[in-house]
């Protein structure tokens, strides 16, 4: 509602500014003096009490999707790619290390296991055992070797001693076929063997091997007891056990073999006469005779 207008603003006809609020301890105002602190006071507003306001508890209103939200989003799909491609790269990488492994296990277990099987076995052995014999005509085998496999001191001697159920002459055969088949060729050559002897005894060659076959029946005959000479003839009760025959085997190698090389003569026309005079039995030889 409009205040009626003044004396001084009907007379000019201008508006005339609203005179400053009285101060004072009559009109309620602060004392002179007083700090503006309490003037800032009265105008701050009453704060409410403490406690939970009507819906403080409840969630906020999801926000509309923007334009940020949509870069988040294709920012989270690509992190995921990337974590994936991340995964697959390190199992690929696992995947190819043990390949790697394995492979290295392979290459080195195998050529590691036939150079202990070499070094431990003789390969002649094997050729031996792939023999085609029928099973009676190896019912028991016994093999020693000895001297170098390198020929460094001595080379390389095999022996193997095998007993069969059929006679020396049956058994001989069976083996001449088998060393036959399997590329062995009959060497014939002196001193094979070195001095006569009982059954059969052969000689083959093969490559850089020498072998020695010796056939013949089994000795019957018991080993002494209590340092008895052993009876000439076998008692009655053993004879029905001796039968079979005994094989003997003996590989070498050919450049150890002595038949060999040239066999060595005793042609008195090579070796000349002897320039050393003969001694006699007298230390002190015959008297010089003196001269005349």
């Amino acid at each position: 509602m409009a205040r009626p207008a003044g004396p001084e603003e009907r007379t000019t006809g201008r508006a005339v500014p609203p005179a400053p609020p009285p101060t004072g301890p009559a009109a309620g105002g602060p004392a002179p003096g007083a700090p503006a602190v309490a003037r800032a006071a009265a105008v701050v507003p009453p704060v409410e009490p403490a406690g939970i306001r009507p819906g403080a508890g409840d969630a906020p209103a999801p926000r509309p999707a923007g334009p940020d939200d949509d870069g988040a989003a294709g920012g989270g799909l690509r992190g995921a790619r990337s974590e994936l491609r991340r995964q697959v790269r390190e199992r690929r990488r696992l995947r190819m290390g043990i390949l790697a492994l394995v492979s290295v296990v392979l290459l080195g277990a195998v050529p590691l296991y036939f150079g202990m099987r070499t070094l431990s076995r003789d390969p002649v052995f094997d050729t031996l055992d792939a023999l085609d014999v029928p099973s009676w005509a190896a019912t028991k085998t016994v093999d020693n070797v000895s001297g170098s496999r390198w020929c460094l001191q001595d080379c390389r001697l095999r022996e193997r001693a095998v007993e069969s159920e059929q006679g020396w002459k049956q058994t001989v055969a069976v083996y001449e076929a088998a060393l036959a088949k399997d590329g062995w060729r009959r060497w014939k050559v002196d001193r094979c063997p070195e001095e006569k002897v009982e059954g059969s005894y052969t000689c083959w060659r093969q490559d850089e091997l020498t072998l020695d076959l010796w056939v013949r029946d089994p000795a019957c005959t018991p080993p002494p007891v209590d340092g008895e000479p052993a009876p000439s003839a076998p008692p009655a009760a053993a004879a029905g056990k001796c039968t079979g025959s005994l094989v003997s085997v003996k590989v070498r190698n050919a450049i150890d073999d002595e038949r060999t090389g040239p066999t060595p003569t005793t042609d008195p026309s090579l070796t000349g006469e002897d320039p050393y005079p003969t001694l006699t039995d007298d230390p002190l030889g015959e008297p010089t005779p003196s001269p005349s």
